[in-house]
């Protein structure tokens, strides 16, 4: 980053600068003088940022100082190398036409000259011996690539497991949705590729973490979670705002709030992304023209909220949330499972909404071993050659469809109402289509599955027909979803169905001590904020999700200077 303030040194670039450098020594003395006027000088103090990984990319020359390359692999960041004075970083991804491949931050104070891409381009194209100094350290940099990732294992983790082991499968679901690399063995399909160092233990689940720490029996996600070194227990006793799930709403209002310079905690149970994390592929969001994964979305938003300086506790759950008494501080008490409390001046609930179940016979005894809600992208090598049907026609339906139609013999979209026309986005519907395997039954429900160890038929009824067996190797269900909000306090307002009412549609305001009424996303009791899917009458899209989730952030900031100003006026 550019520094503000005073700092030691020249606040232009300078000819003699320019010839330090043997990339700009070879330049004539016009080129440089058009550098010195037009080119970034940019100073950064020790441990601050050049670039981060997968940002927009610049050319960056180093004139004093020096710096660190940083690289994420196998879900770690890693010092690959350190560059001196005159080396130069960047012409890589710029010739390539991607982001940057890599991080850049100094390690000591520094200085460095910045170049766009058109001043790069004019740079290379200016002086042969120039773009042969540059073509040849991008040679050199990329065959050093190729030799890393030879020599080094990216896969972090080792599951061995069935994939009817429901543990198993939330570890997989875990690892994924965090873009931690993991290899999964089967051992009911490749008893043989089962190191031997892995315990039997019943067939059971069985985790191993870079390649040395067997995770302890029996394996959980948040055992995982810590052998990764992932933070599982907060750190401070205290907070500015507590946000209760990890959605695309929770994210929001992570990185809005650090950004801002609010103390922020977010709390998730799972793994950031929530329920849109599993969308295998989101193309009607904002700004990614080609599509983008949840989980490759909801990693974006975590890592940014992460270089704000919010604090992330994952595999936690929140079970009580109850207001502190005015000579304690006032604001609320956040208590998470395994006892651990935390305060916060305010809360936001993003806690999002659980699948519906469906009403059909055995379903509860096949759950897990056949039968799934939600469809996460980890499940495609379980589907591979099979027969797969999905119950519902929303957009989430749509895309598991277009993504497991690549791996299954047959996708079947399952739909109780007389097409997707109603329910689903046109992009989606003309998409599969295209698609020789995936069929649309209307008119159609699930009346029973059947199968010893997991599933292996299913009954569905079309209208008034007698019901029809036939054979399924897996059936996911996403006929939406409820809110579960029954661990919140009592007095907070609910509509009938458990969706949290806030700003105009709360009526009932004993808490509220004040003369304003609640702000557009607060509940009933002051302070208290709601966002996303759980809210009453939201719309249930990612885009609104993170609009709310940003915008709940805008609310605290009032909130918490009404507080300051004037207590009891809240």
């Amino acid at each position: 980053m550019v520094l503000f303030g005073p700092v030691e040194g020249p606040h232009m670039i300078q000819i003699d600068d320019l010839n330090k450098v043997p990339i700009f020594a070879c330049l004539d003395d016009a080129h440089k003088q058009r550098l010195a006027q037009t080119a970034a000088d940019v100073y950064v103090r020790e441990g601050e940022w050049l670039i981060r990984e997968g940002d927009p990319v610049w050319f960056f020359v180093l004139i004093e100082g020096e710096l660190e390359v940083l690289k994420e692999y196998a879900g770690m960041e890693r010092s690959v190398k350190k560059y001196g004075i005159g080396e130069f970083f960047g012409e890589t991804p710029i010739l390539l036409g991607s982001a940057a491949l890599a991080s850049l931050r100094a390690t000591r104070f520094s200085r460095v000259v910045r170049l766009d891409k058109l001043q790069f381009k004019e740079l290379i194209d200016s002086s042969e011996e120039c773009s042969a100094i540059i073509m040849k350290t991008m040679s050199q940099r990329v065959s050093m690539i190729q030799d890393y990732v030879r020599t080094n294992d990216a896969t972090r983790v080792l599951v061995v497991g069935s994939q009817y082991d429901t543990d198993c499968r939330d570890i997989r679901q875990f690892l994924s949705m965090n873009r931690i690399p993991y290899q999964w063995l089967d051992r009911e399909r490749e008893p043989e590729r089962v190191p031997a160092c892995i315990p039997d233990r019943n067939g059971g689940p069985s985790v191993v973490v870079d390649h040395a720490f067997c995770v302890g029996q029996p394996p959980t996600v948040r055992k995982v979670a810590e052998a990764l070194g992932i933070r599982t227990t907060p750190t401070r006793e205290q907070y500015d705002v507590v946000v209760v799930g990890g959605g695309p709403a929770g994210l929001a209002a992570a990185v809005y709030g650090a950004s801002e310079g609010l103390c922020v905690l977010l709390v998730e149970k799972a793994a950031a992304g929530g329920q849109a994390g599993t969308s295998t592929r989101i193309e009607n969001y904002l700004g990614f023209p080609g599509g983008i994964s949840g989980d490759e979305l909801s990693e974006r938003a975590l890592r940014q909220a992460t270089r704000f300086g919010a604090e992330m506790v994952l595999t936690r759950e929140v079970k009580n949330v109850y207001p502190m008494p005015a000579n304690e501080g006032g604001g609320y008490c956040v208590e998470l499972d395994g006892g651990d409390r935390v305060k916060s001046k305010s809360v936001i609930v993003a806690t999002g909404v659980d699948w519906r179940r469906l009403e059909a016979e055995n379903i509860d005894r096949l759950l897990g071993r056949g039968v799934l809600y939600g469809a996460a992208r980890t499940e495609a090598s379980t589907v591979i050659g099979k027969d797969i049907f999905i119950v519902g026609g929303g957009n989430s339906a749509g895309q598991a469809a277009m993504y497991f139609s690549s791996y299954a013999a047959s996708v079947t979209l399952v739909v109780r109402g007389a097409g997707l026309e109603s329910s689903m986005s046109a992009y989606l519907i003309e998409q599969m289509k295209s698609k020789c395997n995936v069929s649309v039954e209307p008119f159609t429900r699930v009346v029973s599955v059947g199968g010893d160890d997991h599933l292996e038929t299913i009954c569905t009824r079309t209208g008034e027909d007698a019901p029809v067996q036939r054979k399924a190797d897996a059936l996911f269900v996403m006929i939406g979803a409820d809110a579960s909000t029954s661990w919140l306090p009592e007095n907070l307002q609910r509509d009938e169905r458990g969706y949290i009412c806030t700003g105009r549609d709360v009526s009932d305001l004993p808490n509220w001590q004040g003369r304003r009424t609640p702000f557009l996303l607060e509940t009933n009791l002051p302070g208290f904020f709601c966002a996303g899917d759980v809210r009453h009458d939201s719309i249930k899209r990612v885009s609104s999700g993170v609009g709310e989730g940003s915008m709940a952030i805008a609310f605290v900031h009032q909130y918490l200077a009404l507080t300051a100003a004037e207590p009891l006026a809240v």
